[in-house]
């Protein structure tokens, strides 16, 4: 009977932890390549790269050559625009990603989710998007300079909705496949903020690559590189904001209903967090369409501007409050003495984390691995505990638990946890080891003192009692001793 038993509790056990979303733990006394072809997600992350190629070159197709339509030719932007357009781009993508990634301190996603995420962004929202507000538009008649989806109707109420369904889709996969990760707003802001400043990244060039190319097939207009400029200015400069502030909104309202209990909350939270979306999508397009001049002025000061801040604001806030969540969950394990008293307050400041990663790499690269995993096992035990306590991981949750304070244990010893001091940069090292430690001096000698002859160490060379020195008399200076007499012997032998 025990046999069964044992095979069944593993199954048992996975179950479990696949109900609540719970990773498992990697079999490592498997190769590394073995345990890759045998997880899910790097199958799914392959087919993934191989359909953002497929987007990608279809839509590279679609825009860079010339097309026919009917009553002309739409001219591409062609080969020459488009490398130069995408430099101009990346002078916005590139910081916009550097923040969203930074502002994911807490709890940082795994690689292969920041790529998923900005590669879903960057091919297929924009694919998609490009044929659906295309169809669209010339089924509502909208007559633009020879492309349909130029119309004014069609960026107000068909591109809204149908590029925040491309962007935000990607976000409810990744809600399905790893739930056990969203665990704060931050965590839909960072990854809807990832694949809306991708599809921008992807706007920007097509946009960029037009003017520069109707600059350039245009008599007596201004130079392809002004042209181009100039909207970079209005696209890359003033607006740059536009795509994930309105994705944030459905990351957002997907946060809010993963870490809820209520059925009714996780179906309405997403569905108004998207709405609110489109909404915004669409008030932007409004202005940039309808209005002109002091009129787009206006709004972007009084409304525009107000508004990223709040967002701003609404970021740092919830940073804050992470912090605290964290330390109050550590505090729990403290006080039943599972934790040290000390961790929770350098573990869960902004400062003192990424100043002890910096000093833990001074160190060397076992122990920044060391300090880097301590820092993510002690932030998801923190996490594990608040979804324990908000009821939405059951008793599976014990497990894992148990796994997480195991590694807490080993990694310990080798991690740097409060920062002290100046980090150990290498040229102090090497100023350290040009150093010559000094030789203290030996005392005076002053037998039969402490040092010399019967001293705690030796006198100084050339003194009474050092090797080099004749031996000094043994007892009273004033105390002589007679020569002994080898013949002697006691009285009555011969």
């Amino acid at each position: 009977m025990s046999a069964p038993v044992a095979v069944r509790r593993p199954a048992n056990r996975s179950r479990d932890e696949a109900r609540n979303g719970l990773p498992v733990e990697p079999d490592t006394s498997q190769p590394l390549p073995k345990r890759l072809l045998r997880t899910p997600l790097a199958w799914l992350t392959a087919l993934v790269v191989v359909g953002y190629a497929v987007c990608l070159v279809l839509l590279y197709r679609q825009v860079v050559p010339d097309q026919e339509v009917p009553g002309g030719v739409l001219p591409g932007l062609g080969r020459e625009a488009v490398p130069i357009a995408a430099r101009y781009a990346a002078i916005t993508v590139i910081p916009l990603t550097l923040l969203f990634l930074w502002a994911d301190r807490f709890r940082p996603q795994r690689f292969w989710v920041w790529f998923m995420t900005f590669g879903w962004g960057a091919c297929v929202a924009t694919f998609f998007s490009a044929q659906v507000n295309s169809w669209a538009a010339a089924h509502l008649s909208i007559i633009g300079d020879g492309d349909p989806a130029t119309g004014a109707r069609a960026a107000i109420f068909v591109a809204p909705f149908v590029e925040e369904a491309a962007k935000g889709t990607v976000l409810f996969w990744l809600a399905i496949l790893i739930r056990y990760a969203w665990v704060s707003r931050l965590s839909g802001i960072v990854l809807a903020g990832l694949s809306g400043a991708a599809f921008a990244f992807v706007e920007n060039i097509l946009y960029y690559g037009r003017a520069y190319r109707y600059a350039a097939r245009t008599i007596g207009s201004v130079p392809p590189e002004e042209a181009l400029r100039q909207v970079f200015v209005l696209r890359g400069l003033l607006t740059f904001f536009g795509h994930p502030l309105f994705t944030s909104m459905t990351g957002i309202g997907l946060a809010v209903a993963m870490r809820s209990r209520s059925k009714t909350v996780r179906v309405v939270a997403p569905l108004a967090g998207f709405c609110c979306a489109a909404l915004l999508h669409m008030t932007f397009n409004t202005a940039a369409s309808l209005l002109s001049g002091r009129q787009q002025l206006i709004v972007f000061l009084f409304v525009a501007i107000p508004l990223v801040l709040g967002f701003v604001g609404f970021v740092v806030r919830q940073l804050l409050a992470q912090g605290r969540l964290i330390r109050t969950r550590l505090g729990d394990y403290v006080r039943v003495g599972w934790l040290e008293a000390d961790d929770p307050v350098p573990l869960s400041r902004l400062r003192t984390r990424p100043r002890a990663l910096w000093h833990a790499l001074l160190r060397g690269p076992s122990t920044f691995l060391a300090t880097l995993r301590f820092q993510r096992a002690v932030t998801e035990l923190a996490y594990l505990r608040d979804s324990m306590d908000r009821g939405l991981v059951d008793a599976a949750g014990h497990a894992r638990e148990r796994v997480l304070l195991a590694k807490i244990r080993t990694l310990r010893p080798a991690a740097v946890i409060q920062p002290v001091g100046a980090a150990d940069y290498p040229w102090r090292r090497l100023r350290r080891r040009g150093r010559v430690a000094a030789v203290p001096a030996y005392a005076p000698p002053a037998f039969p003192g402490p040092a010399g002859l019967a001293g705690s160490y030796p006198a100084a060379p050339g003194t009474p009692g050092a090797p080099s020195a004749a031996p000094g008399p043994l007892g009273q200076t004033a105390t002589r001793y007679s020569e002994v007499d080898p013949t002697w012997k006691p009285p009555g032998e011969q």
